[in-house]
């Protein structure tokens, strides 16, 4: 376990430590507290000296017990931030879709500007309640065991919200194949696709797109995204990487320069998603 990681982790324990001294009803004892969650005590103890991980579960009971639910965003930020190098998506999605993306949602909201490329779907900030139902069923069926769909897709879609904040802006840039790909009927894709042309003339919004017919520098591969040059969020089959060394930022930064130099925007963009449109509406 890396320093950096575990003065992470200590500092939350620490945080949750002050959360319990600091609780409205009157300081708890780490026994009192254990009593209230229905846990051993050791683990409010390992919990408060960096000893154990928290996951998402743990601190929103935790926030809960000292009636100070309105921290969970931040400890979820914390948590976003040192638990990252690899998270198994099985270890993740343990308890479903809903803790995974509060921890996510909770770092976009302080993020100002983001760099998006996705090769093969269409990024989570665009997408229709449909289209994103149907890209969370298949994950659903490939890791199983995860039943709340709705909460996610209803997450997804309020997540949507940060465009329109002032002073936001996302860079966006997919290969054509993820205007193509039928992850989901025609008819919602299609649907799909009409919304991204409306977003093309969005103030917060860039939206390029890199053709078939692109000559491009790198393999348009591996979907990623870049959170204000602070953390690279990456997905893999088995995991979801999360990156905050200036090295990766920057060679992440790299790949996604190099892949907008093949890309197209505006009237050309809007023609390249046209032109799928027709493709699917003639199957």
């Amino acid at each position: 376990m890396s320093t950096d990681y575990q003065r992470a982790r200590a500092a939350l324990g620490a945080r949750l430590r002050e959360l319990r001294f600091s609780c409205p009803g009157g300081r708890l004892t780490g026994q009192q507290l254990a009593q209230r969650l229905g846990w051993q005590g050791s683990k409010v103890s390992k919990l408060e000296n960096g000893k154990q991980t928290a996951t998402p579960e743990d601190l929103r009971a935790w926030v809960d017990a000292v009636e100070q639910p309105e921290v969970y965003a931040e400890l979820a930020a914390r948590l976003v931030g040192f638990e990252s190098h690899i998270r198994s998506w099985r270890r993740a999605l343990a308890n479903g879709f809903k803790p995974m993306y509060e921890g996510l949602s909770a770092e976009i909201d302080r993020t100002s500007e983001m760099w998006l490329w996705e090769e093969s779907v269409v990024p989570g900030l665009l997408q229709t309640p449909d289209y994103a139902r149907h890209v969370i069923q298949r994950y659903a069926e490939l890791l199983g065991g995860v039943s709340d769909i709705e909460a996610a897709v209803h997450s997804r879609v309020q997540r949507q919200e940060w465009l329109y904040r002032p002073g936001r802006k996302l860079h966006v840039l997919m290969w054509e194949a993820a205007l193509r790909s039928l992850i989901c009927p025609p008819s919602v894709l299609t649907a799909q696709l009409d919304r991204l042309t409306g977003m093309i003339g969005m103030e917060s919004v860039e939206l390029g797109v890199i053709p078939f017919t692109a000559s491009v520098k790198i393999v348009p591969a591996n979907g990623f995204w870049v959170l204000d040059d602070r953390v690279v969020v990456a997905e893999d089959w088995h995991a979801e990487m999360w990156l905050d060394d200036a090295d990766n930022i920057a060679l992440y930064s790299k790949v996604w320069n190099t892949l907008r130099e093949s890309a197209v925007y505006k009237a050309d963009a809007h023609n390249v998603i046209n032109a799928a449109c027709h493709s699917i509406s003639r199957r």
